[in-house]
């Protein structure tokens, strides 16, 4: 199985989903083998045995990447593509020039390893590359009967692991380049990314919502394209106690403040709240790349003094962000799925989700409105923080519904999928 990130050291769901499904896979008897850029070596490895790709040696010389590509016959990938990366790194890094192509400055020779950051920085698309060099070496050099390739950032990976191998592939779709940009689409991640899913043997979708788009935008075989819904991780969860300096009720959103999660639509129907409740505060925790039009836009609407950004929250700092909270809302212009409304449930706190998200499709006792109407988004914070039973059933059922949502299950359902592969059904 190949990753980008693992627990405790993530970014965002895709961690917390691979560790799930890990765990869930690991009671259906699958024994996983987990690659990732950049181990640390506090990684949970009781459902995994963690492989640090910077540990591997190339086994093979290449004087360039381009030799390397055309030798595995795959897409060959020269990007500045930053997709995480925040406001100060990019400015210095739109402000440099590169003298060389990424194809020039290439270089690995037989035995050197490869010191990955495992993060979303300059270099990511070498990165990306050199994993797939190592992808190849650890498919020589280990025994397996499927391979397991999660988001675009491994699909390289997992097609040099299967021409070296002739092993079949499954990638797991969490996230489209449409979900991320929009119409305004990255070509070069599309390429890859339908590169990935023509090579594959068999793809899943985090949704039917993100089903769809892998059948209409990248023309993939329906046939082929399997629905397993995420889930989340109970097992070790746990209330947390916190002590509140003020009496105002908290509304929060938590994730990445970038176009795809719909932070402006969450502000705009904020100020609108604001207008008909006073004792009330809004938290925007997480970072990227709107986080400064966010801020001014919230000092232009004249409610600086009820809004606050906390910056990019993990671990126990985000279970403490949902102790506080009255309400939580996840506007989201196009989530394939969205595990932070299942956490929040969990945490007692009534949810508002859009009705583009994954997410929606398994959440009845969550309150689902367009991404794009404020004045229904509005109408549901005003609701849950005025009328208490409204709320109080909110959570009541919502904790019974994120219970059912269990990664063995969803797990079960793909070791199926890794069965219909391997027979080639």
């Amino acid at each position: 199985m190949f990753g980008w990130e693992f627990p405790p050291h993530i970014a965002g769901g895709l961690g917390t989903a691979c560790y799930g499904l890990t765990k869930g896979l690991a009671k259906h008897d699958v024994e996983i083998l987990f690659v990732m850029p950049s181990a640390s070596g506090d990684e949970d490895q009781s459902a995994v045995r963690i492989v640090n790709a910077s540990d591997v040696p190339f086994t093979q010389s290449w004087s360039d990447m381009k030799s390397f590509l055309n030798k595995v016959d795959f897409l060959k990938v020269s990007s500045n593509l930053v997709p995480y990366i925040d406001p100060q790194l990019y400015s210095e890094y739109a402000g440099s020039v590169m003298t060389k192509s990424e194809y020039e400055q290439f270089k690995v020779k037989y035995g050197c390893k490869y010191r990955f950051s495992g993060k979303y920085g300059v270099n990511l698309m070498e990165e990306v590359a050199n994993y797939a060099m190592v992808a190849a070496t650890i498919a020589r050099e280990n025994t397996f009967d499927v391979i397991h390739a999660h988001d675009w950032l491994t699909y390289a990976a997992g097609i040099a692991a299967k021409r070296v191998s002739g092993k079949p592939l499954v990638i797991h779709v969490h996230a489209t380049e449409f979900d991320r940009s929009g119409e305004n689409v990255n070509s070069q991640v599309y390429d890859i990314e339908r590169m990935g899913m023509l090579e594959a043997d068999k793809v899943i979708t985090v949704s039917n919502l993100t089903r769809n788009i892998v059948i209409n935008k990248y023309g993939i075989d329906p046939k082929k394209v399997i629905t397993v819904h995420n889930a989340v991780d109970f097992n070790e969860f746990r209330q947390v106690d916190v002590h509140r300096g003020v009496s105002d009720k908290v509304i929060t959103f938590l994730g990445r403040i970038t176009f795809q999660k719909g932070p402006e639509y969450f502000i705009e129907a904020a100020a609108k709240v604001l207008k008909k409740v006073s004792n009330v505060r809004f938290v925007m925790a997480g970072s990227g790349d709107l986080m400064n039009r966010s801020i001014r836009r919230v000092a232009q609407l004249g409610i600086a003094d009820r809004f606050h950004f906390t910056g990019f929250l993990r671990g126990n700092d985000v279970k403490k962000m949902f102790a506080y909270s009255d309400v939580y809302v996840m506007p989201s212009v196009s989530e394939p799925f969205g595990i932070s409304p299942l956490e929040a449930m969990k945490s007692n706190v009534p949810t508002i989700i859009s009705k583009q998200s994954g997410v929606a499709e398994v959440l009845k006792y969550a309150i689902k409105v367009d991404f794009w109407d404020i004045d229904a988004m509005a109408d549901a914070m005003y609701g849950l923080l005025t009328y208490p039973a409204l709320s109080q059933m909110s959570i009541r059922c919502g904790v019974e519904e994120v219970n059912a949502l269990k990664w063995e299950n969803a797990a079960l359902k793909i070791k199926d999928v890794y069965a219909a592969a391997i027979n080639g059904n």
